[in-house]
């Protein structure tokens, strides 16, 4: 496995491989990690990606949970509230701040640590290309041609597959034919971050300044670090000594700069950069054996925080099944579903960002102003802003690895996460997913059935009863709540069928059955507690 880009995207893919005993290969033109910060924000559930790699103790250490998201108008009063909450369905703070360096280097340290991954640093890669055979969905082998720094000879390297985590400029995108899907959203910013001992005015979330003339966005990262962004008009400069004067204007209405401190120890600007808010979504995802993964396969505006997100959920749902297929020999369909589940999330997400973009700016046409007026006003509707709270990361449309319920057998539960409560086990409180493992789950409410058990088997699956933890009644509700006395688990976590209440079998294992089944006879199943 050759996976190219060793950023977090890529080093989490790394170590998620790792865990089914999957080597891999990663390829960094970069011989460290880049030092300034660029993502500050991410949610409960990459909090429990981060948990599955073995870091999330670590980055506790260095995270600061935040309490959701404010909308302003251009006086700074408040229009909408996305409220967040610090126990979130994952078992972790919705929302939590931190800078990227300090994650990256928790994730090399895990790296280092695992003798299945090798990353090779100052490695510029040229050029994929793959034995099609003919056909776009074809299985062979991918080379990989590199080059290294200094050297204009070319090497090569066989994988059995590539992972493009090569971010916006891919070169696995080209490699594979893709092309960018626009979805109308394009902005100018300036992105400052902040060291500063002033006392600056600020709620403990994010704050937006929804303005048509200057938007800004707004946020505490850490103890003494701060963000702000800004949009610029066109030609419009933060550099220079009238930059350096301009800035200290913009960030008035939160700290107070005397006119000798910008620049000083008082105020320490850790980085300025320009840039240039997308919302894209590339059209394909996957060619034979090669996939795009993160600024690769989307680009999301900010405004929501949920673009590393949405790159780390890319790796936890593509690797369990690429370690499926080339370990256990499972069907090359299963890889199909990669695109499937993930694009419509994927564009669900850059949609809600580019809502909230229109709620800040309005845009820049001449519609802006009344789209600037419906996305305030619908904001204030009772239940919107928590339902898009809600929504940020919503249940996997229905395919292959989600079976769902007609409408009016009640609520299902396929597609969505399984929450992640404390329990009791063996004497010791721990996670729920440090209990489940890295495979297939059944938890039951119920004694379970021969079909029940039959299944289990099959996937090498726990089968857990849910009183034996002895937790505080979330999972019990969680089945009631969709009408399921057992729901099997994807190695995600994700739901991929129930037993309805008193039907004592699964809805339709007939359907995925087929996709998951392996040409080796999977590990005996751990024993349920």
């Amino acid at each position: 496995m050759v996976i190219i880009g060793a950023g977090p995207v890529g080093v989490t893919a790394a170590l998620l491989l790792a865990r089914y005993g999957v080597r891999s290969l990663l390829l960094e033109r970069h011989r460290d990690i880049y030092p300034l910060p660029r993502a500050v924000v991410v949610d409960d559930e990459v909090r429990r990606i981060l948990q599955s790699v073995g870091v999330h103790e670590e980055f506790a250490a260095l995270a600061r949970p935040a309490p959701g998201l404010r909308l302003l108008d251009a006086r700074r009063r408040v229009i909408a509230e996305f409220p967040r909450s610090l126990h979130g369905h994952h078992g972790f703070p919705q929302t939590s701040m931190f800078d990227q360096p300090e994650l990256e280097r928790l994730l090399r340290d895990a790296l280092a640590r695992r003798p299945e991954c090798e990353l090779w640093g100052g490695v510029e890669v040229v050029s994929v290309t793959q034995d099609s055979g003919g056909s776009p969905a074809a299985a062979g082998p991918v080379r990989v041609t590199f080059r290294r720094d200094g050297s204009n000879e070319d090497e090569h390297v066989w994988a059995d597959a590539v992972l493009g985590c090569d971010g916006a400029g891919s070169l696995t995108r080209d490699a594979i034919g893709a092309v960018w899907e626009d979805l109308h959203f394009e902005e100018s910013w300036r992105v400052i971050d902040v060291r500063t001992s002033l006392p600056v005015r600020t709620w403990e979330g994010a704050e937006q300044i929804c303005c048509p003339t200057r938007p800004a966005t707004f946020m505490r990262v850490g103890e003494d670090r701060y963000r702000w962004e800004f949009r610029l008009a066109e030609g419009e400069s933060l550099d220079g000594p009238e930059g350096l004067e301009q800035l200290r204007e913009l960030v008035a209405p939160w700290v107070d700069l005397p006119s000798a401190a910008h620049g000083g120890d008082d105020f320490e600007v850790i980085r300025q950069a320009q840039y240039t808010f997308r919302a894209r979504l590339a059209d394909r995802w996957r060619r034979g054996r090669v996939f795009l993964l993160g600024d690769a396969a989307h680009l999301t505006p900010p405004f929501i925080g949920q673009g590393l997100c949405a790159g780390l959920r890319d790796a936890r749902n593509l690797t369990w099944k690429l370690a499926r297929v080339l370990q256990e020999g499972a069907d090359d369909r299963l890889l199909d579903t990669y695109q499937q589940e993930r694009r419509p999330h994927a564009r669900h997400v850059i949609r809600l960002a580019v809502a909230v973009g229109w709620a800040m700016t309005g845009g820049q046409d001449r519609a802006a102003a009344i789209r600037r007026a419906v996305v305030g006003a619908a904001c204030r509707i009772p239940g919107v802003t928590a339902a898009v709270s809600r929504d940020l990361s919503p249940a996997l449309t229905a395919g292959p690895l989600v079976r769902r319920r007609p409408r009016l057998t009640g609520r299902s539960l396929a597609g969505a996460f399984c929450p992640q409560p404390w329990v009791l086990y063996d004497g010791r409180r721990e996670r729920l997913d440090d209990i489940l493992g890295d495979s297939f789950a059944v938890l039951t409410t119920v004694p379970p059935t021969p079909r029940m058990t039959g299944v289990a088997t099959a996937l090498g699956a726990s089968v857990i009863h849910v009183d034996d933890l002895d937790d505080d009644g979330t999972l019990a509700a969680w089945l009631a709540h969709g009408r399921a006395d057992a729901a099997l688990l994807r190695p995600d976590r994700v739901v991929l069928d129930t037993v309805p209440t008193g039907t004592g079998d699964f809805t339709d294992a007939a359907a995925w059955a087929p996709v998951l089944h392996t040409a080796r006879r999977p590990a005996e199943a751990p024993p349920a507690p």
